[in-house]
């Protein structure tokens, strides 16, 4: 697979040194020029100098037979216009860092579904770790739907009924159910939810204020 990393700061470059250490074809670009003289003393010949918001950059680099690029410059701006370029060139697939998570909905709204947030990534896990978070996001999907878990308390509606009779939003389904002694169970329509239980969901972002109103109940508290 030939990879293009646009932007060599540290993310950029520690990135580049997995990929090729997993046997890929990579090519990191970096604007400035003292910066990839140093990526340069140890990568050796896998770096560009070079603007990646600039076609012209892209095309020396050979974007048209690029199989992914990875936008991760600092600047979420910069790399918006770098997956649009892609994507103008026929890369099939792009990954866009993000570092103000509010930008997150303009890149969906520009066709880039794969973001990483490095700020949406640490506060995940600190919700995994909060016991009195219900709803706890574990894997945004490139489809634009997401896993989440969700743990059903004592008042939820859900509790004591099958999972053919509990109406879930559409486009979501619940895939997997941990009891509170930590056992795992595939689900089929006539598994009972027990409270206790941890839910591991697929879901759409936009569904789960509904979802939580029939797995958790409208009076409980809810966190964002």
């Amino acid at each position: 697979m030939y990879i293009l990393v646009c932007g060599g700061g540290k993310v950029g470059f520690y990135l580049a040194q997995e990929l090729l250490n997993a046997k890929h074809e990579v090519l990191v670009i970096e604007r400035d020029p003292g910066r990839a003289g140093q990526i340069a003393d140890e990568l050796s010949s896998n770096i560009l100098q070079g603007d990646s918001c600039e076609a012209t950059t892209l095309d020396a680099a050979g974007v048209a037979r690029a199989d992914l690029i990875c936008a991760v410059t600092g600047d979420d701006e910069d790399n918006l216009v770098i997956c649009e370029i892609a994507r103008q060139r026929g890369v099939p697939r792009t990954i866009a860092r993000i570092n103000n998570p509010k930008n997150e909905e303009l890149f969906k709204k520009r066709g880039i579904e794969t973001t990483v947030s490095a700020t949406q990534v640490v506060l995940a896990q600190i919700e995994q770790e909060l016991p009195t978070h219900d709803v706890i996001p574990l894997l945004q999907l490139h489809s634009g739907l997401e896993i989440i878990e969700i743990r059903i308390p004592e008042t939820s509606p859900a509790a004591g009924r099958s999972v053919r009779d509990v109406l879930l939003p559409a486009e979501s389904m619940i895939s997997l159910i941990v009891d509170p002694g930590g056992v795992p169970r595939m689900p089929s329509g006539d598994t009972r939810l027990n409270a206790g239980d941890a839910l591991v969901v697929v879901t759409r972002k936009d569904s789960l204020p509904m979802l939580r109103e029939v797995l958790i109940g409208s009076t409980h508290g809810m966190d964002t």
